[in-house]
C-alpha cells in the first residue's frame, strides 16, 4: 500500500499527488505538517511530503518522482533513459528546486503564510525565471520534450499559483499555455487554489 504524507497546499506535495493520480496507483494521502512529531520518525528534516510504500520511505518530492517514474511508469515517457533525455528532465529538476522555490514558491509562502526568511526579492526573481520558461516554451510544448515528464510535475504547482504570491501570469502566454496543456494531461490533479482551503 502507497501512503503519502504532506499538506494540501504544498506544491511539493501536489507534484506526487499529481504522479500517483495520473499513474492511476492506490494510495492513500494522510495530512500532516512540519512539527507533527509522526513526521520526524519518518523524516528527520521534517519536510513533505513523504512517501511509504510497502516498507520503503522516501523523502523529497523529486526523489520521490523518479522512483515512481521508475517503478511504476511503464515505460520512459515520464523519464527517458537515454542521457539526453534523462540529462534534460534533471535540468528541470534543478530549476525546480532552484529558481522556482527561490522564485514564485518563496514569494507565494511569503504572501500566504508570512513565512520568515524567505528571499526578500523574491517576486523579482519569479519574473525572471518565468520570462526564461517563457521564452523556452515558444519553441516545445513541454520542458524536458516533446511529451510530458516528471520535469514538468515538478515545476507545474508553484508555477501555476504565482498569483498566490503577487506573481501575475498575464505577461507570459507560453507559460500560460503550458500549464493548461499539463492540467490537461489524463488523471491529473490541479494543484488547489489556497482560498478553497481557507487560506
Amino acid at each position: 500500500m502507497i501512503t503519502l504524507y504532506g499538506l494540501p497546499l504544498s506544491g511539493h506535495t501536489h507534484r506526487v499527488a499529481a504522479f500517483l493520480s495520473i499513474l492511476g496507483l492506490d494510495h492513500a494521502v494522510e495530512t500532516t505538517s512540519v512539527d507533527a512529531p509522526g513526521l520526524r520518525a519518518l523524516n528527520p528534516l521534517c519536510q513533505v511530503p513523504v512517501l511509504k510504500d510497502g516498507d520503503l520511505v522516501l523523502c523529497d518530492s523529486s526523489a520521490i518522482l523518479v522512483y515512481l517514474a521508475k517503478a511504476y511508469g511503464a515505460g520512459t515517457q515520464w523519464l527517458p533513459e537515454d542521457p539526453v533525455g534523462a540529462a534534460h528532465v534533471q535540468r528541470w529538476l534543478s530549476i525546480a528546486a532552484g529558481e522556482i522555490r527561490q522564485g514564485p514558491a518563496a514569494a507565494r509562502m511569503v504572501a500566504l503564510f508570512d513565512k520568515p526568511g524567505e528571499p526578500a526579492d523574491a517576486i523579482e526573481k519569479a519574473a525572471a525565471i518565468l520570462a526564461f520558461m517563457d521564452a523556452f516554451l515558444l519553441s516545445t510544448p513541454f520542458l524536458a520534450a516533446d511529451h510530458p515528464t516528471i520535469a514538468d510535475l515538478a515545476c507545474y504547482a508553484y508555477v501555476a499559483r504565482a498569483p498566490e504570491g503577487q506573481v501575475s501570469l498575464a505577461p507570459y502566454a507560453n507559460v500560460q499555455a503550458w500549464i493548461a496543456r499539463v492540467e490537461a494531461i489524463e488523471g491529473f490533479l490541479p494543484m488547489p487554489w489556497a482560498d478553497a482551503h481557507g487560506g
